[in-house]
């Protein structure tokens, strides 16, 4: 991280600790609500837990970080001799984070600049790198958020999920898309499109599923340098299988992350999510 300029991202970016420690990177979390008790992602709930509440059918829903919650985050960071920040956050399509950063911003005591990625999971992760590299060379702060918007527009992440069912509780897909799946008994796939998650394709088979998520990164991925990052809630065995075969196939593969997703993100999709985002450096 630049000794001016410090890039802020919250919990749903999924990056790993050590990359984040590496290059000055911090992140404001987003809250998980577990029957009555308000857990904080990444501290005060796990994936597994998580997971589990979603098996035993207990409510779960998530809320964003209180605008108080980014102040004094940005009064930290300014305080640790950073003269700007750059904050970045998952799809304002999604939730509410962009809205309680920009709130916060206003009263920051060094100038931030709040950018709405479009992005989730390591897509938004990816953004978050950009900047801070960027930043690390000694960037100005409308050059990092140019790295970040740069990043997002050349992002594609697909998601296979076991159900709908999960987004469509928390509003994240339409009902009627929702039904027509389940009524037909087909496995979804699903891309981010305009920071909201749309449907792709539907497919008979979880494995024939899975295979055509490997295809279709695969064919977006091209030979082109690229940073591939693959997701799972509680699929670890078909995550690392995943990788494998693009790690095999892929001959501009630069950077390949596997990650279990938070809780926030897993909320939503429930157990046995895959995903795979691709994103050309």
């Amino acid at each position: 991280m630049s000794r001016h300029v410090a890039i802020v991202t919250d919990s749903t970016a999924y990056l790993p600790q050590g990359t984040m420690e590496r290059h000055g990177i911090t992140a404001v979390p987003l809250t998980v609500v577990l029957g009555d008790r308000a857990l904080e992602e990444g501290t005060e709930i796990t994936a597994r837990s998580l997971a589990q509440a979603l098996q035993k059918r207990r409510p779960v829903t998530t809320s964003r970080p209180s605008p108080q919650a980014f102040a004094e985050h940005y009064r930290k960071v300014a305080e640790s001799g950073a003269t700007g920040i750059v904050s970045l956050h998952l799809s304002a399509e999604l939730s509410g984070t962009y809205d309680a950063a920009v709130m916060a911003a206003r009263e920051a005591p060094v100038p931030v600049r709040v950018v709405d990625t479009g992005m989730i999971a390591m897509a938004l992760g990816f953004c978050a790198l950009a900047a801070a590299e960027t930043a690390e060379t000694g960037g100005t702060m409308d050059e990092a958020v140019t790295a970040a918007e740069k990043r997002a527009a050349g992002t594609s992440a697909y998601f296979y999920v076991d159900t709908l069912d999960y987004l469509r509780r928390g509003g994240r897909i339409g009902a009627a898309q929702a039904l027509l799946g389940s009524a037909l008994a087909v496995k979804p796939l699903l891309k981010l499109v305009g920071g909201r998650i749309e449907p792709l394709e539907k497919v008979r088979t979880a494995s024939k599923a899975i295979a055509r998520l490997e295809e279709i990164a695969a064919d977006r991925a091209g030979s082109a340098p690229v940073d591939i990052a693959v997701h799972h809630l509680s699929a670890p065995d078909r995550a690392s299988a995943l990788a494998d075969r693009l790690r095999a196939r892929l001959t501009g593969l630069a950077d390949l992350h596997v990650s279990e997703v938070g809780a926030v993100i897993g909320a939503h999709t429930g157990p046995g999510l895959l995903g795979v985002v691709v994103s050309p450096r």
